[in-house]
């Protein structure tokens, strides 16, 4: 990992996370989620923060939360974390503070410079898949079928809603991202023309209902509880959401 921090300069948070997490890893301990670093950084340094800016996850594009911290904004947020691995996040802190005012070697210059160039070419390659994913899925939409009516075993988003709420407990804003926005998010099976067309109403969308329900299965599979009615997703940016308990195995 190549940072550098210096007395006058800072550190986005995502950066800081990957150092607690190596030096959690080391001590044997499981590492920390963004969105909980985020957590700990805004209750720490509780007036004291700058922007919150929103960066996109590397794998699964969804945007993050992201703060610019200076170095003593880190070692305050580091001092939060257990003994063992305070010490290695803070002698990380020094070394690369130390580093930061120490020229770079020619060996060093070429690595930074060979560094940035493949960072460029991932950064470019993912928006080149991202665009590729949005061109198909639209592509697919516009292949969806009409239909006049809902057909048996079909069901519009808002009884998607309804159903996922009652089986989950998932608030609807969650149901939206999961069928909109998180990775794997279903396209409709059809649409379905508005009996109030001439009146301006629109088509509306259709799924299936048994994939709909294998689909926020997995999700809530894929969550992590926070408290007993509460979970995060490592594609839901906003936080903490509202689950029912898990069922005991």
């Amino acid at each position: 990992m190549n940072l550098s921090i210096s007395t006058d300069s800072t550190m986005p948070s995502t950066q800081l996370r990957d150092l607690i997490n190596d030096a959690r890893e080391q001590a044997g301990e499981p590492k920390i989620r963004n969105d909980h670093l985020i957590a700990k950084i805004e209750d720490e340094l509780e007036g004291e923060l700058g922007v919150c800016r929103k960066i996109a996850h590397p794998q699964s594009g969804a945007l993050m939360d992201c703060y610019d911290l200076t170095r003593d904004q880190c070692l305050l947020v580091g001092m939060r974390e257990s003994k063992a691995v305070r010490r290695r996040v803070m002698d990380k802190l020094k070394d690369m503070e130390g580093a930061a005012h120490r020229p770079m070697t020619q060996a060093e210059l070429i690595a930074v410079s060979a560094n940035h160039l493949v960072a460029i070419e991932r950064k470019q390659a993912e928006q080149q898949q991202a665009l590729a994913q949005v061109e198909d899925r639209t592509s697919r939409l516009e292949q969806v079928r009409y239909l006049d009516s809902v057909p048996s075993g079909f069901e519009t988003i808002t009884t998607i809603r309804e159903r996922i709420n009652n089986r989950h407990g998932l608030p609807a804003w969650v149901v939206n991202a999961v069928m909109r926005e998180v990775s794997g998010a279903p396209l409709p099976f059809a649409m379905v023309r508005s009996r109030h067309s001439e009146e301006g109403g629109q088509p509306f969308a259709i799924w299936p209902k048994p994939a709909i329900t294998r689909r926020f299965d997995q999700f809530v599979e894929q969550c992590a509880y926070v408290t007993s009615e509460r979970a995060t997703h490592p594609e839901i940016p906003q936080g903490r959401f509202k689950i029912n308990p898990r069922a005991p195995q």
